[in-house]
């Protein structure tokens, strides 16, 4: 486990890493992408708990993702089935788990005020933190894709599943975009990734 995790995290967070692994009898599964989740915490009939991580993610999501999803099978050990899978003891799990990593050990010192001050309070997803979202993006492999803040105010991208959006003007922190076939306004974080699309 030792060695397939070495192709995945930072090489300094191998080792605590497949410790909590090991210690709350872990069974991690890499898997291909899914476009709506990076991860996710399954505890299985038989009591197994099971934890699927995307292959795709780079080193630092990947170990951020990892350990959420653990701070998942320890909250809900420690507090109960009953807690809220997002809920404050789930937060202060997750704090708690993350802190020995947050050094420039193990992420890049440009990262790492941004990850101190997503784990003051983590949130579900860290896709839901625009900064933190885009700053790790950059150690993804290059791709076709762009982020709607990339696009020009009236122009039009396709999301992964086919949809056509017209971007309309910023709000507080989101865009107002119009789904062309019906005419519907949603409202996009600025690092949702899509397709541009050049009519």
């Amino acid at each position: 486990m030792k060695e397939i995790l070495k192709k995945y995290i930072p090489e300094q967070a191998v080792v605590p890493a497949f410790n909590l692994i090991i210690k709350h009898n872990v069974h991690l599964k890499i898997v291909n992408e899914r476009v709506t989740r990076h991860g996710d915490y399954r505890r299985m009939p038989n009591g197994q708990h099971q934890i699927t991580v995307n292959s795709s993610l780079n080193p630092y999501r990947f170990l951020i993702t990892l350990i959420h999803e653990i701070a998942h099978l320890i909250a809900f050990e420690r507090y109960g089935m009953r807690i809220k899978p997002h809920g404050i003891e789930w937060k202060k799990t997750f704090q708690h788990l993350m802190l020995p990593y947050i050094n420039p050990g193990v992420f890049p010192a440009k990262l790492l005020p941004l990850i101190a001050r997503h784990f003051k309070n983590p949130k579900a997803s860290s896709d839901t933190d625009a900064q933190l979202s885009i700053a790790l993006k950059q150690y993804d492999p290059p791709s076709d894709k762009n982020y709607v803040f990339e696009i020009p105010p009236g122009g039009v991208f396709r999301l992964y599943n086919g949809r056509v959006f017209k971007r309309g003007n910023k709000r507080v922190k989101r865009y107002e975009c119009m789904e062309l076939n019906t005419g519907k306004i949603y409202l996009f974080n600025p690092n949702a990734e899509v397709e541009i699309i050049n009519v």
